[in-house]
């Protein structure tokens, strides 16, 4: 079989980090840009670089923007990530370092140089897809498919303007650029990861199980764990390694409705929710394919293999 070929924008992250094992273990990846979001630019390009050592890859890394296109964000995941991003574990410097190239002049590049043959996976807020598309609006018709970590479709948030999910909140903007460029991608939830969480005990035997990957990883997801227990949140919580499951095998998706979603950007209670147009009232052709449910076993299986377990 084929192994599938991604190109992933990311905002490292413990759940980004996640996937991004999962992508190494499953596929071949051609770089990874990175944006602002869960925390700030420096410690996610410093975390990408991390990764790319702990997997003893040669995989460029792409500093892209370390803001949103229009609003300066009002938070970030500081609470959920540790202030690095990785746990404030406190790891040493990574001996990779980020590329020259602009993360947005990455994803047009690279694109070009392999028409047709790379998966976009955007785990992190769109602000890298939505400057890319802006210099290049073709970008779609070079892309195999475009998978998005992002939303809560039916209104059940994780910020604090309730309806809106994080990346899609942290810039809104962004993401209404990518929906309304892009003719139809997969959107993988908030609300859908909630219920693919994974039994914690089972979680941690995996992790006690893996190896190398797994130490890694179960040094940093510590204080994410530990906040989503806080916040009634039942089990493991793996929303960007779902995404990636999906972007890795398709087949994995039992059901999914293809409908028109769009992002709110003004309301004063709902700016950066997504709005799906369920029952096609507004008549607009369907943009995405909305992941409702995945074969759980195979995706826990995939998780596995990424932690070494």
């Amino acid at each position: 079989m084929t192994r599938p070929q991604l190109l992933i924008d990311t905002d490292p992250g413990v759940d980004d980090a996640l996937a991004i094992l999962m992508a190494y273990e499953h596929a071949d990846v051609a770089g990874l840009s990175v944006a602002a979001g869960n925390v700030g630019l420096a410690h996610t390009v410093r975390n990408a670089c991390v990764l790319v050592d702990l997997v003893k890859a040669r995989t460029p890394v792409f500093a892209g923007c370390p803001s949103p296109l229009v609003r300066a964000p009002e938070e970030d995941a500081a609470f959920v990530h540790g202030r690095d991003g990785f746990g404030d574990v406190g790891f040493a410097a990574p001996a990779s370092a980020a590329a020259a190239e602009q993360a947005a002049l990455a994803l047009l590049r690279l694109t070009r140089e392999r028409p047709g043959e790379l998966t976009l996976v955007a785990l992190a807020p769109l602000t890298n897809l939505a400057l890319a598309l802006r210099l290049d609006p073709s970008l779609p018709e070079r892309v195999a498919r475009l998978v998005v970590m992002g939303g809560a479709v039916n209104g059940h948030g994780n910020t604090g303007t309730l309806p809106a999910e994080f990346n899609i909140g942290f810039d809104p903007e962004a993401a209404h650029v990518v929906f309304g460029a892009f003719p139809q991608f997969d959107l993988v939830d908030w609300e859908l990861t909630l219920r693919h969480a994974f039994d914690e005990d089972e979680f941690d035997a995996w992790l006690a199980a893996g190896d190398h990957r797994a130490d890694f990883y179960g040094r940093i997801c510590q204080v994410a764990r530990n906040t989503n227990r806080e916040r009634g949140r039942r089990g493991v919580i793996a929303a960007d390694a779902l995404a990636m499951a999906v972007a890795i095998d398709p087949s994995l998706v039992l059901r999914s409705e293809s409908r028109h979603v769009a992002v709110e950007l003004d309301g004063r209670l709902t700016r950066g929710a997504t709005v799906v147009d369920w029952t096609g009232r507004l008549a607009r052709p369907a943009n995405a394919r909305v992941v409702l449910e995945l074969d759980q076993p195979r995706f826990a299986a995939m998780v596995r293999r990424a932690l070494g377990a």
